[in-house]
């Protein structure tokens, strides 16, 4: 799957468990660098930062976090993950495991594992494997 279909399939998934979860999810109007959704949740609103991976080494799953590129004015700096700038990190593996992690409790900036006992309290209901091709 293309990196951008893989993207929407993870923001979709996002949106659905947000929803499961009984909160009312609101999309960003045009590209935004930092949030992918906004959510009511749990009585407040917050930003949440997408991922998605199928990147699989060692039994854990490899979610890049750091924005390199995307298009032909890129500058060589990537951009970072910071909590700085959402509230939640939603991560959809290959598998369909998937992580919600309020952003203060990432420890990375680049790229985080997942999968073993680090963000175990954050794995949240099962969704859809990621589609191949």
């Amino acid at each position: 799957m293309d990196p951008r279909r893989q993207g929407d399939f993870g923001e979709r998934s996002a949106l659905n468990w947000l929803i499961d979860q009984g909160a009312s999810v609101y999309l960003p109007f045009g590209h935004s660098p930092d949030l992918d959704l906004v959510a009511f949740y749990r009585g407040r609103l917050v930003g949440v930062q997408v991922k998605s991976t199928t990147g699989f080494r060692n039994g854990r799953w490899v979610a890049a976090l750091a924005t390199r590129g995307g298009n032909r004015s890129w500058s060589g700096v990537a951009k970072y993950f910071s909590s700085e700038r959402c509230d939640f990190l939603f991560v959809h593996a290959g598998d369909g495991r998937r992580w919600f992690i309020p952003a203060e409790r990432v420890e990375a900036r680049a790229g985080l594992i997942l999968g073993g006992p680090k963000y175990a309290e954050f794995e949240v209901a099962r969704g859809e494997p990621i589609p191949r091709g």
